[in-house]
């Protein structure tokens, strides 16, 4: 009887080596795409590591603008999306690229220049006019140009003028994230357009000014989009439902409402996990 004992422990203890051994391996590294603003503001350095502690993943950050983010998702290059543009997700979703998309937070943008403000724009209430007279003086424009939520906004606004400044010679494109684009401004006594959190965070090494806010064609929302596992299967769909569940959390909304207060005064940006869409124009 002991003998038939043994031999079956040894025979199940086989068997269960063996079913481990061909279980599915759990992923552990998440690959986040997301937008230059998120990395250059400092909010991922703050957010990232609370939830690599929380949950165990890795998070593999790739930064980019919104536009490559989600041309990364459309190939199943990344599992998850934090990205601000509205109408290129709506898209992105529609398509079936993308699932269970979460609003979580918004800034603004705002036009920013030398404070010399050679086309005269600052306290211009809209940003359309304000645009109108940068072209009129033939002044210095900085675009980043590289097909991100902050230059699909831009483009978006020069439609509203009835221009299109594309191959003028005071306007330039960079091909640049936001905190390069800024630096590239700042160099060269140029206008752009930028979000305010990356503004307010490298403010102090640039000399630029906000000269126009408060538009309210200028809001900047941010939205958690999971890349669809039924299209791409081998996505780590449980990492990235998981840092959806993670940036919506209360704990999350109340780090991300005081993030830049003590650093620069004000916050770099405003949770919305729950609110209706609607109350932000979306």
């Amino acid at each position: 009887m002991l003998k038939f004992v043994r031999s079956f422990a040894v025979t199940f203890a086989l068997l269960l080596a063996a079913s481990v051994a061909f279980a599915a391996p759990v992923q552990k590294t998440l690959i986040l795409a997301t937008t230059t603003s998120t990395q250059d503001s400092g909010l991922l350095d703050e957010l990232l590591p609370v939830f690599q502690k929380n949950t165990g993943y890795f998070v593999k950050t790739i930064s980019v603008g919104s536009g490559q983010a989600m041309k990364m998702g459309e190939k199943g290059e990344a599992d998850v999306l934090l990205v601000h543009s509205p109408d290129a997700e709506k898209k992105f979703i529609e398509q079936g690229f993308g699932v269970n998309r979460k609003l979580v937070m918004h800034n603004d943008f705002i036009i920013l220049g030398p404070a010399s403000d050679p086309a005269k724009i600052k306290g211009e209430k809209s940003s359309k006019e304000a645009l109108k007279k940068i072209a009129a003086a033939n002044a210095l424009f900085l675009s980043r140009g590289d097909n991100s939520g902050t230059h699909a906004l831009e483009k978006k606004l020069w439609k509203a003028t009835g221009m299109n400044p594309e191959g003028q010679k005071w306007y330039q494109q960079t091909g640049l994230g936001m905190g390069q684009t800024l630096s590239v401004a700042a160099e060269k006594n140029g206008y752009t357009i930028a979000d305010r959190g990356t503004y307010l965070s490298l403010k102090k090494n640039l000399g630029l000014v906000i000269l126009v806010e408060g538009d309210a064609s200028l809001l900047n929302i941010y939205h958690v989009i999971q890349v669809n596992p039924a299209k791409w299967p081998k996505v780590n769909a449980a990492g990235a439902k998981a840092f959806s569940d993670f940036m919506v959390s209360k704990k999350t909304q109340k780090t991300i409402k005081t993030y830049g207060v003590k650093k620069y005064g004000a916050p770099l940006f405003f949770p919305d996990a729950g609110k209706d869409p609607k109350s932000l124009g979306l």
